[in-house]
């Protein structure tokens, strides 16, 4: 209130009214007659005092939110009324809950929270979907730039004139520069191509690809990349990610698939290990059984026998030092030796990547150290 104003207080009247299930909200009315600058004075009813507005406010803000949090608990504390399980399923297809436990329908009906729109095959629900893919740190600027497409006619499906044509592909040219404007976005550019030709070519899950991704974004912030080869990089950033994830990739592949020598992926690969503080999980044997076992045909049976003997051999502490790929190789050869399979040292060896001497010796201190009784 401005000041020179004055106010005088007519009466203060207490009132209940019940409101929202006979709760009864305790109100003050403030009436008040203010003289203006004219000597005239407004209405008295119609100035209420705000504070007991603000009150009711907040009353109400409080009670709503009572109703969500016990809605909200109510769902998660929802079980079935018939035998008490709280495995309830929910059908999204009929809109209805049914128990998993006694199958009692509980509920018929359900909001749908999906779109408003009905797609039933994969190009419609492209066409009609009104987002964008999700961020990505596989793609340089991670998926949030515009795109300026290549198609040369208008929302009516009518060729474009020549002169609109030509100034959408001067449009586009500068759209594509100015996503790479600086020399940070070129590299990134440049190894995310590297990095994503590279997965496809030693089948790589995707979420390998974006760990492989973040690792070679830290090693650029940090100022690895610059004097070295972006490719070399990108590669030791790969092998690195697939042995974070246990993805049986060895750094051998990843150089054969790479345009680099292998000597300089494993010096750029313990580089990143030791700028970047990345602590490796000790290689486990038995994510290549599978994986020479498919190369060489061998039954899944054999495969189980070989993974006993791995796990025996890691109790007994005898795969301590060794070359997991070595390591898987010679326990299915002993394996196909007690399954009766014929399988030779060399098909093994070639499976797994490794020389025959490799295989033999790992053969025999296997079998010294388990105290495995093979047939003649």
């Amino acid at each position: 209130m401005k000041k020179g104003v004055s106010v005088r207080i007519i009466s203060l009247d207490v009132k209940y009214r019940a409101t929202n299930r006979n709760a009864y909200i305790l109100k003050h009315i403030l009436r008040v007659t203010t003289a203006g600058p004219d000597g005239r004075f407004l209405n008295p009813k119609r100035k209420t005092n705000h504070v007991s507005k603000g009150i009711l406010a907040r009353k109400i803000a409080e009670r709503r939110k009572a109703t969500q949090k016990k809605g909200i608990s109510h769902r998660i504390n929802e079980k079935c009324p018939e035998c008490g399980s709280p495995n309830l399923i929910h059908d999204y297809d009929t809109g209805e809950t049914v128990c998993g436990g006694c199958g009692l329908v509980v509920r018929e009906q359900m909001m749908d929270k999906g779109p408003e729109w009905r797609a039933f095959t994969q190009e419609e629900k492209a066409s009609r979907s009104r987002v964008g893919v999700p961020t990505s740190y596989s793609v340089h600027d991670k998926g949030l730039s515009t795109a300026i497409g290549r198609v040369d006619r208008d929302a009516f499906g009518r060729k474009l004139p020549l002169s609109t044509r030509l100034q959408m592909w001067r449009l586009r040219k500068w759209q594509i520069r100015s996503r790479v404007h600086s020399s940070i976005d070129r590299n990134l550019a440049q190894a995310m191509a590297e990095l994503d030709r590279l997965s496809d070519k030693s089948y790589i899950p995707g979420p390998v690809k974006e760990k492989a991704a973040i690792i070679y974004r830290k090693a650029l912030d940090k100022g690895l990349v610059r004097g070295r080869s972006i490719a070399a990089i990108a590669a030791a950033s790969l092998y690195a990610a697939c042995r974070t994830t246990g993805t049986p990739r060895t750094l051998r592949e990843i150089a054969e698939a790479s345009f680099v020598d292998k000597k300089d992926v494993a010096r750029c690969y313990r580089l990143l290990l030791r700028e970047l503080n990345v602590q490796m999980p000790i290689a486990n044997p038995l994510t290549y059984v599978s994986k020479i076992a498919e190369r060489t045909g061998i039954s899944g049976q054999t495969q189980g026998h070989a993974i006993k003997i791995l796990h025996e051999a890691r109790k007994r502490r005898a795969a301590a030092g060794k070359d997991p790929m070595g390591l898987a190789a010679a326990a299915l050869y002993i394996a196909c030796l007690v399954k009766n399979e014929k399988k030779t040292q060399k098909d093994i060896a070639e499976a797994a990547g490794v020389t025959e001497v490799t295989v033999r010796n790992r053969y025999k201190s296997l079998k010294r150290q388990l105290g495995i009784e093979l047939p003649d």
